[in-house]
């Protein structure tokens, strides 16, 4: 035998597993930026605490409003200021924040910039004091499904009590509360019948639902009577800020990025190494923060996990790419969009159609088109001959300087004979003019010290017969 180096897939694989790992780490130090809590100084004065939600109302907004009721009374806020932007969303987020702002131990003020739609009403009027910005609007306050069309009177007749019973609890006309919800409601210089009512600014303020415009916090506070206050930021500590930081839409398209990427290079190496590892933290890391706000229900997490387990069965146990393959990313994807999704189980009645579009956006086209243009841009840069080439393997085992997939030269033992050194059984060892070569047997065993013939060579290997 010869000394050649057979270059086969184990050197191969080895290759690919180091620039995939290098790879998926670079994809990893993307999600390790985050921003230190910054501090304020200890000051005189009436204290507010500030918070904002500028957003559809959904369980992350709920999570921002638990929290800023918390730390205010912790620190004994003499005012909740919150500033509102929103078109609406979930009725029952809503009705949560609701209920936490009417049971808040200090004055709750809101300041809403431009939209209080909706769910936005519920929560607008829930405040002791609200002030409005020029051009702004409050009410809306009908119940609609993604279409946009009008639920069934049981959904608008809870809303009507909820806004009803929050106006009185607020001091504000019940009736007027009322209107924005139920078209039928009609009161004289206030609301035409057939339509839900909607108050600009100057109207909010006319009849009572509005104690001033203003274009600014320091303007509200100024209507307010209060010139002597500072303000105190919402400011989540390190695990708040940790999970909304990977709630950010364009974090979790990453996270979805390395899972897709870690899955595929787990199954172009041999063994289970380090992208598996990475595509499983980086299902954790995005699925954790989505349970933990109440977007993530258990069983889109199990349609992640049977989908993952599909594409496993259809890779390593049946052969080709069928049903179960793609049933597999089906569920996969359908898993993901939904744990991003605001739905109540199968019901998809609350959810705009533009945030699934946008959901699906994400997923597809991000995630997907991100990695497969990260792959691209990898094998453009990271190579022997550019400057990244540092971190790529430079050395090539081509055949001009000897190395090749098999010795080519044991085709010259075809058609001679030699004896069994071993049982071949059917694999063993054969000896051939002095020599010892691996063989293995064309039928059946044969037995040690029996002559054999070298019928041909093939799979890096010797076959012979008795």
């Amino acid at each position: 035998m010869n000394g050649n180096v057979v270059c086969g897939n184990a050197v191969c694989g080895k290759r690919f597993e180091v620039r995939s790992r290098r790879f998926l780490f670079l994809l990893f130090s993307l999600l390790l930026f985050s921003f230190l809590p910054s501090s304020y100084a200890q000051q005189s004065g009436t204290k507010v605490y500030y918070f904002t939600i500028d957003d559809m109302i959904a369980k992350p907004a709920l999570r921002l409003t638990e929290l800023a009721v918390r730390e205010a009374e912790n620190q004994q806020a003499d005012v909740l200021f919150l500033h509102l932007n929103t078109f609406g969303g979930e009725l029952e987020a809503a009705e949560s924040i609701r209920t936490l702002l009417l049971d808040a131990p200090m004055p709750v003020f809101v300041f809403i910039n431009k939209n209080a739609a909706s769910a936005g009403a519920l929560i607008s009027i829930a405040c002791d004091s609200i002030y409005m910005a020029t051009g702004a609007s409050i009410g809306a306050a009908s119940v609609v499904n993604q279409t946009g069309e009008i639920m069934p009177d049981k959904f608008q007749s809870y809303m009507r009590s909820l806004m009803r019973s929050t106006a009185i609890a607020t001091g504000r006309d019940p009736d007027i509360a009322q209107a924005m919800v139920d078209p039928d409601i009609e009161i004289k210089g206030v609301s035409e019948k057939g339509k839900v009512l909607t108050l600009t600014t100057s109207e909010a303020i006319k009849f009572g639902f509005c104690e001033g415009e203003a274009n600014s916090r320091e303007e509200v506070m100024k209507l307010a009577g209060m010139d002597d206050y500072y303000f105190v930021e919402q400011n989540p500590g390190i695990i708040e800020r940790i999970i909304l930081f990977l709630l950010n839409p364009i974090v979790a398209g990453i996270l979805i990025m390395i899972m897709i990427g870690g899955i595929y290079f787990e199954l172009q190496t041999p063994g289970v190494g380090f992208p598996l590892v990475a595509a499983l933290t980086a299902a954790m890391l995005y699925f954790a923060p989505h349970y933990l706000n109440g977007l993530a229900e258990h069983w889109e997490i199990l349609l992640f996990i049977l989908g993952v387990g599909l594409v496993l069965v259809e890779i390593f146990v049946l052969p080709g790419f069928g049903v179960a393959g793609i049933s597999g990313i089906i569920l996969i994807l359908t898993g993901l969009i939904l744990s991003m999704t605001p739905n109540f189980g199968f019901d998809f009645s609350f959810v705009p159609p533009t945030t699934l579009i946008k959901k699906i956006a994400i997923v597809i086209g991000f995630s997907c088109g991100g990695f497969f243009i990260s792959i691209w841009l990898g094998m453009r840069l990271i190579n022997a001959n550019s400057r990244l080439g540092s971190i790529a393997l430079k050395t090539e085992l081509g055949k001009d300087t000897g190395f090749i997939s098999q010795d080519l030269s044991m085709n010259e033992l075809v058609g001679k004979v030699g004896r069994a050194a071993t049982f071949l059984r059917p694999a063993g060892k054969v000896e051939i003019e002095d020599d010892i070569y691996d063989a293995v047997s064309e039928f059946g065993v044969i037995e040690k010290d029996t002559e054999v013939k070298v019928v041909r060579f093939e799979n890096s290997q010797l076959v012979v017969s008795k």
